[in-house]
């Protein structure tokens, strides 16, 4: 691996960084972006539960605010549960626009390192194409210029590409994932909203009178 990195000249630095990057972002997503993480199951039964059983107290609004991102959203809606329907939505609105900017922290990075990798190693090649033709006198270049600048030229194009391959891949999957969980968040937030303004029966399968 050193004798590569040897062979394809300084321009593979900037490449080397960039995929130390990558990888610590795709581990650190993985890491956070895990559904029992982000909407733990039963969450919010448990939240209409405790609503319908002893209405809004402030321990069960700060309960669910440091639960998880939907408990965030939750608790937003809760805070204005004595407000009309919309200023209740449009408070979980506010919430779920926070908590997507959360969730889709660092994935803007991510998606740079995939864009501009193949830049960068087509910036290696033209490198070696340069020592290449820099290399060319009155009677020619050695042999072992030529596979110098020949080496830099396609170490660096396939580097890229090692790069920004997998770091799209990622990329389109972290974001899939985040679409699906802001899309289920939406739907637990607006069956709240529906449940503290007596419009959806409880899960008790009798309508909720309260709100």
């Amino acid at each position: 691996m050193l004798e590569i990195i040897k062979g394809a000249g300084w321009p593979i630095w900037p490449l080397l960084i960039a995929s130390i990057i990558a990888v610590a972002l795709i581990i650190e997503r993985f890491i956070t972006l895990q559904k029992n993480k982000i909407i733990p199951d039963g969450l919010l039964d448990m939240a209409v539960a405790a609503y319908q059983e002893r209405g809004i107290t402030a321990h069960l609004v700060a309960e669910l605010a440091t639960d998880s991102p939907l408990g965030q959203v939750l608790a937003a809606g809760l805070r204005n549960h004595k407000s009309s329907r919309y200023v209740m939505k449009e408070a979980i609105e506010e919430a779920g626009r926070a908590v997507t900017h959360e969730l889709e922290r660092f994935l803007t990075t991510l998606g740079t390192i995939a864009s501009i990798s193949p830049l960068m190693g087509l910036f290696g090649t033209v490198v070696g194409m340069i020592e290449i033709f820099g290399s060319q006198g009155p009677t020619g270049g050695t042999p072992q210029q030529l596979a110098h600048g020949i080496s830099v030229a396609l170490y660096n194009t396939g580097f890229g590409l090692v790069i920004a391959i997998p770091a799209m891949i990622f990329f389109r999957h972290f974001r899939g994932k985040v679409e699906s969980f802001v899309h289920e968040m939406e739907q637990q937030s607006s069956k709240l909203v529906d449940v503290v303004h007596g419009e959806r029966l409880d899960y008790s399968g009798s309508p909720n009178q309260q709100g």
